[in-house]
């Protein structure tokens, strides 16, 4: 079995949260299309840099470029904004619906998703990947209700300002679950 080469935590965050800023940066300055365009971009080269940098590409994220992929191009051929709104929506629903599949055929995910960074018992991992599902479920709707109801700046800066906290702050209240249900190892 080879080692997988670990990614420093600034690099992964800004891989993971650089397309998102630029996408906002991009739409403040040239628009939604522009924005969508870089956006596509920026998410096709962070991919190609972990895939250079660990050699191998992250499940999510493969997901979500091939949403983004799917969505911005939609946006872009169409001149509709709707496409790219839905996005979030979209990813989140995923991700969701995979997490519930995973319990429903006893296959934890959350365990893939994490790369091993913790060792929870079963329950552990059913409780914390029951969390998850019901966060992402509230993140779609969540979505759904900003895009709809606000203006496509308001929206696009809550996919910056909103969105990124709320998910750091939801996995940050995870912390007292990750402890209470950590696999003891027999070797200590």
């Amino acid at each position: 079995m080879t080692q997988r080469t670990p990614l420093n935590p600034a690099l992964k965050l800004l891989l993971e949260l650089g397309p998102l800023a630029l996408f906002f940066f991009a739409n403040a300055r040239s628009g939604l299309f522009a924005a969508t365009a870089a956006f596509m971009a920026a998410v096709a080269i962070a991919l190609a840099v972990s895939y250079a940098l660990t050699r191998r590409l992250p499940i999510m994220a493969v997901v979500s470029a091939i949403v983004v992929a799917i969505f911005g191009g939609l946006t872009l051929a169409l001149e509709s904004e709707t496409f790219i709104k839905l996005k979030p929506t979209i990813v989140y629903a995923l991700f969701a619906a995979t997490l519930a599949a995973g319990l429903l055929f006893n296959k934890p995910f959350l365990a893939i998703v994490f790369d091993s960074a913790f060792h929870l018992t079963e329950e552990g991992w059913r409780k914390l990947t029951l969390r998850w599902i019901v966060f992402f479920i509230v993140m779609a709707a969540l979505n759904e209700i900003v895009w709809r109801t606000q203006s496509t700046d308001f929206w696009v800066s809550f996919k910056l300002f909103g969105f990124v906290p709320l998910t750091f702050a939801f996995a940050a209240l995870q912390y007292p679950l990750l402890t209470r249900y950590a696999r003891k190892d027999d070797a200590a």
